[in-house]
């Protein structure tokens, strides 16, 4: 009997995957536990216009997220950090810092464990911190880091 899986099964395989097993395993385990359908046309059919759907919001997300880094590759975002003496920074900014600020001045909402800092900035000046959005897209922005009082 050829199955439809619905999700992942340990020894058959992957969800949305067409198996062939035997008729009593599919009766008896694998469509009353709701682990698949059976592979009917309408099942088929059903199954081809999911995937084709998943491909569309797929698109569309990899759409938005290119746009979005396009935004916010211009953006600037002001950190201030405390100076010690000789005008030296007093501590380092973090990536929660870095969100804080972008949403406080440009109303930006970014994920703080999706910016990628190689190592905490420890020193004034600007820089280019890579800010994740999707697997397949990232976007740069600029950090200046200031002395305030």
């Amino acid at each position: 009997m050829k199955v439809i899986l619905l999700q992942d099964v340990k020894t058959l395989g992957k969800k949305d995957q067409i198996v062939d097993i035997n008729d009593g395993y599919a009766r008896n385990f694998i469509l009353p536990k709701k682990l698949g359908i059976e592979a009917t046309p309408a099942n088929l059919n059903s199954l081809k216009l999911q995937k084709a759907n998943e491909a569309k919001i797929a698109a569309e997300n990899l759409a938005n997220a290119k746009a979005y880094a396009e935004e916010l590759s211009k953006l600037t975002v002001v950190v201030g950090m405390k100076a010690g003496e000789g005008g030296k920074a007093f501590g380092s900014v973090s990536s929660k810092e870095i969100v804080e600020a972008a949403k406080k001045q440009h109303n930006v909402e970014l994920d703080k464990k999706k910016v990628v800092l190689p190592e905490a900035i420890k020193s004034f000046g600007t820089y280019e911190v890579t800010v994740k959005l999707h697997p397949e897209v990232q976007a740069k922005i600029k950090v200046k880091v200031e002395e305030n009082g």
